[in-house]
Order: structure tokens, then sequence, then C-alpha cells
């Protein structure tokens, strides 16, 4: 099989590029809750948005309904979705990849230990009452808003 080199040629389009971060270099931005973040990616085009989350032992995520499928790995702690699986959620320990499915419910996400997951939503978050009304709406823009006040622009 011959491989063509193509290490002369151009993008056809110069606006695209690879993207690497060197997260070790990153600064954690507050949150909320205590939750910490670093910002990986942001698409204005379909609205997904990527970050590390560090969540210290104790903390939790509000009621939120997705709005978009969400994805995680957990890279170190314990993650308990639904109040994990002793009250029939998910318990997701380091190293566990899950997929969570548009217009889902997480009414109790809880952190027991110390956590850092990396998380990928496509397209925004609903925060919810206990009614299940939206009071408050995550997207790329409010991402991209927290991150950019917490002293690490990016455009």
């Amino acid at each position: 099989m011959a491989m063509t080199d193509t290490s002369d040629r151009a993008t056809a389009n110069g606006k695209l590029a690879d993207i690497s971060i060197r997260t070790n270099e990153l600064d954690w931005v507050h949150f909320g809750g205590g939750i910490e973040f670093k910002l990986l990616r942001v698409s204005p085009e379909n609205g997904t948005w990527a970050v590390l989350f560090n969540c210290p032992a104790g903390s939790s995520f509000a009621a939120h309904r997705h709005f978009g499928a969400g994805e995680y790995l957990v890279l170190s702690g314990l993650m308990e979705l639904r109040g994990g699986e002793e009250a029939g959620g998910v318990t997701a320990r380091a190293g566990d990849y899950g997929y969570e499915a548009n217009s889902v419910y997480h009414y109790k996400t809880n952190f027991p230990e110390q956590t850092v997951l990396y998380f990928q939503n496509h397209g925004p978050i609903g925060f919810i009452d206990e009614e299940d009304n939206v009071v408050g709406v995550l997207d790329w823009e409010a991402v991209l808003e927290v991150w950019n006040a917490g002293g690490n622009p990016r455009d």
C-alpha cells in the first residue's frame, strides 16, 4: 500500500488547525459549589464544550437537565449519578467512561471523594428547580464567559 506524502500541502481551509492544550499549565477556575474547571474547547458551530472538572470531596452539581448529550471520563476519584449504584444510579470510578443522553435529568450528582474528570457536552445544560423548571442555562458561551472572568482569556 502506497501512502501519499502530504507534508508539503496546505490545509484546504487556512482557518482549520489542530488544538493542543497543556492542561497542567492552566490554572483552575472557580465553577461553583467548590468545583473548579479548566476550559479545553468551545465550539460555537455546534454548541459543544469540553472541560476538566476538579471536584473536592463532598461537592456536587446542582440538579440539571441535558439539552445536548454529555460524555465523561473519570480520571481520578469517584462520581455518583442519581445517588450512585446503591440508589439505582451510576457510580463512576477512575477510568470509567459515561454517556449522558440528550434530555436526561440528573437530580443528584455527587463526588464523595476528590475527583477529576473530563467532561464534554454537545449543547447546553439547564439547571432546574424542584418542579423541573429551568432556572439557569449553561452553554458554550456561559462556560467561556466564566473561564475568561477567571483570568484566562480565550477567544
